[in-house]
């Protein structure tokens, strides 16, 4: 069976709605948001298919940028009880349905 026109049209519109990070949950300073966000997005989109390379490449990145002992998550369908050091904590959306958290524990 062919899509339709408008089928097309709404699976693009719901794809762009959901392209965009989602924060669920966060205590980082400002500054160090938008950067793990975007470090986040950065790796997400970069290994789509493989969510260990892409959790792997934000951990390493951000201990040399912010100090050792961070922690990543990436996935669909999970969940989690962390203990975290204060002003280290990000829990977002991307893409839809793929959940990232990233945290400090030291």
């Amino acid at each position: 069976m062919e899509e339709t026109e408008e089928e097309k049209k709404d699976e693009a519109d719901y794809k762009r709605l959901h392209s965009f990070p989602l924060i669920r949950h966060s205590d980082m300073p400002e500054e160090m948001r938008v950067e793990t966000m975007e470090l986040c997005v950065t790796a997400c989109e970069k290994f789509s298919t493989n969510n260990e390379s892409a959790a792997k490449m934000i951990k390493e990145t951000m201990d040399k940028k912010f100090g050792s002992s961070w922690h990543v998550v990436i996935g669909e369908g999970f969940g989690f009880e962390i203990t975290h050091e204060v002003k280290n904590l990000l829990y977002m959306f991307f893409g839809g349905s793929l959940a990232v958290c990233v945290w400090k524990c030291s």
